[in-house]
């Protein structure tokens, strides 16, 4: 059974989102609400919700001066927010979660399902959170560290490093410079949409390869060659894209 804590300044929405956790999540058993962080705080004193349903944009202290107090969060977070492109970037490669106003039933049911997969990753929560501020103090989101969070462990990686990311089924196999592949249990899709604003090319049905690691086209247009020296299949729909590509670039 849940626990959960609402922060958002704004009177309608955290009524909003009352009324869909109270209707729609039985799981959830007590609900209380905050309208800013100092608010929270004094909350979470006597308080320990197991998700902090948590809005990005209030005046005086944001979302984000929220997690600059938290030293060793014991709930999960998860950001609303009703459009900040920078910050969603930075959550997405933070592997935070987060839910666009308004806020749609269905997106809530399936992140409380996400927490309730997740229990066993209480400890990584801090390497997440610091991982979100350290991205949110970039000057660009070229800058950012992803966060990969999988069966070994949480993997930490920028964008340069990715040579290419290859589909498996519902996984996703990164291969990184100079280091060994790693599966995430992501789509290649979910990536593809990630990295949508970086350099990546969509070659084949299984292949995402970042185009600043292309070397090259072979004469066949079959394959492209990679700074690692693999050869990545270009499928046939997909090769006039890549020799557009390739001679604008």
């Amino acid at each position: 059974m849940i626990k959960v804590l609402i922060i958002d300044d704004e009177a309608k929405a955290r009524n909003v989102l009352f009324h869909y956790i109270h209707n729609y999540i039985p799981e959830v058993i007590e609900i209380k609400q905050a309208a800013s962080v100092e608010e929270a705080q004094k909350i979470l004193l006597n308080y320990r919700p197991g998700i902090v349903f948590l809005d990005i944009e209030m005046p005086g202290q944001n979302g984000f001066d929220f997690l600059q107090t938290i030293d060793d969060p014991a709930f999960d977070i998860i950001f609303t927010t009703s459009y900040n492109q920078y910050a969603i970037q930075a959550i997405r490669f933070s592997a935070l979660d987060y839910l666009m106003k308004p806020i749609d039933p269905g997106e809530l049911i399936l992140s409380i399902r996400r927490h309730l997969n997740k229990q066993d990753m209480i400890r990584q929560r801090r390497l997440l959170f610091h991982n979100l501020l350290s991205n949110l103090g970039k000057d660009s989101a070229n800058e950012f560290r992803l966060s990969i969070a999988c069966s070994d462990g949480i993997f930490f990686f920028g964008v340069s490093e990715i040579l290419r990311l290859e589909a498996n089924r519902n996984y996703t196999a990164i291969h990184l410079v100079g280091r060994k592949p790693f599966i995430a249990s992501k789509t290649l899709k979910h990536f593809e949409d990630m990295l949508a604003d970086f350099r990546f090319l969509r070659t084949h049905k299984s292949h995402l390869v970042n185009a600043d690691h292309i070397i090259r086209i072979t004469n066949n247009s079959e394959y492209v060659i990679l700074t690692d020296g693999s050869r990545i299949e270009i499928s046939r729909r997909k090769k006039e894209e890549v020799q557009r590509f390739m001679n604008i670039r």
